[in-house]
């Protein structure tokens, strides 16, 4: 099993999350997780963009996107991730590919 992480702007995570239902990536057991971070990708706008006195420095309201699937499926999620979560930037975000050496259930 693969496990890809991508951060990308928080106003394509929409586009992303439903190209990736559509494609069955989200079924009975869905491991999808989104979760919200303060990012250093650059900002698409003026409003976009904050300064954090906790971190010192400029930051943008960004998406973490964590995504579980199997290995034969992981390189169309990487494509359907990249071709819809694209801002017109050089660089829209990263997406990392990990191995998953098991996976657990938590069960009744």
């Amino acid at each position: 099993m693969k496990e890809i992480k991508a951060f990308i702007h928080r106003n394509r995570i929409a586009d992303v999350l439903h190209v990736l239902k559509n494609n069955n990536f989200c079924g009975v057991r869905c491991n999808l997780s989104i979760i919200d971070v303060a990012g250093t990708l650059q900002a698409l706008d003026s409003k976009e963009k904050n300064y954090s006195i906790e971190f010192g420095e400029g930051v943008i309201a960004e998406v973490k996107l964590e995504l579980i699937c199997e290995n034969e499926r992981a390189s169309k999620a990487v494509e359907l991730i990249k071709e819809n979560a694209r801002t017109g930037q050089a660089l829209a975000g990263w997406i990392y590919i990990s191995n998953i050496d098991e996976a657990i259930p938590i069960e009744d």
